[in-house]
């Protein structure tokens, strides 16, 4: 590989392989302070403002959860391959006791938030029992490859959505534009779960019914 011409390798193998091939023959493409360390894992974890007692809430939560980290996912440039997620009860509420989870595979890595929610899905329905108060829930994704590398196996029974790094673009920068929310139909628009709040900061700077009042 050494050997080989740069221009052939960057067009076969994209900029990453070029950039190998140069540091391989003694030319620093990669500054020492541009390296920066990639997280392993990202979790995403809340309590909630009130016990969740049936499945239809707890998929409006653990959709809302799997959304937010398939959005850190994107943020960090990586693809996950392994999803997590944990469901319990509070160990210090009166009741019977439960925690549980699951861990699903993908058979490709994906940052796409329809994969990661599909997922999740799959795996609440494996460990969801009725007649217990949950308390808390939480997603973690593991196994990462850098999105600028990651190879798919056109032989895969299943594939990536068409369009999906496109897609999943716009509806980030939607989100983060301020000119409105894009949300994933299996979150609802009614969040009866509700995070617990009571340590919640102030927002004085964009609600002014929290600015402190000053008395004479």
């Amino acid at each position: 590989m050494a050997n080989a011409a740069p221009a052939t390798i960057c067009k076969t193998f994209g900029v990453i392989s070029e950039r190998t091939l140069r540091e391989l023959n003694g030319e620093p493409c990669i500054k020492l302070e541009e390296a920066r360390k990639v997280k392993q894992q990202i979790l995403c974890s809340r309590s909630f403002g009130i016990k969740v007692t049936d499945i239809v809430t707890m998929r409006k939560a653990v959709c809302e959860y799997a959304k937010r980290s398939a959005e850190k996912l994107r943020e960090e440039k990586q693809r996950c391959r392994m999803i997590g997620l944990f469901v319990q009860t509070s160990r210090h509420a009166s009741g019977p006791d439960y925690a549980n989870s699951a861990n699903i595979s993908l058979e490709y890595p994906s940052c796409d938030t329809r994969d990661i929610i599909n997922a999740t899905m799959r795996a609440l329905d494996s460990i969801w029992c009725d007649g217990y108060r949950y308390y808390k829930a939480g997603i973690i994704l593991s196994d990462f490859t850098d999105s600028a590398v990651t190879q798919f196996d056109m032989f895969a029974t299943r594939q990536p959505f068409k369009n999906s790094d496109e897609l999943m673009k716009t509806i980030d920068t939607i989100n983060n534009s301020g000119m409105g929310r894009v949300w994933f139909a299996g979150k609802g628009s009614d969040s009866g779960y509700r995070m617990k709040r009571e340590m919640l900061s102030p927002a004085y700077t964009t609600n002014f019914s929290q600015l402190p009042v000053v008395k004479s």
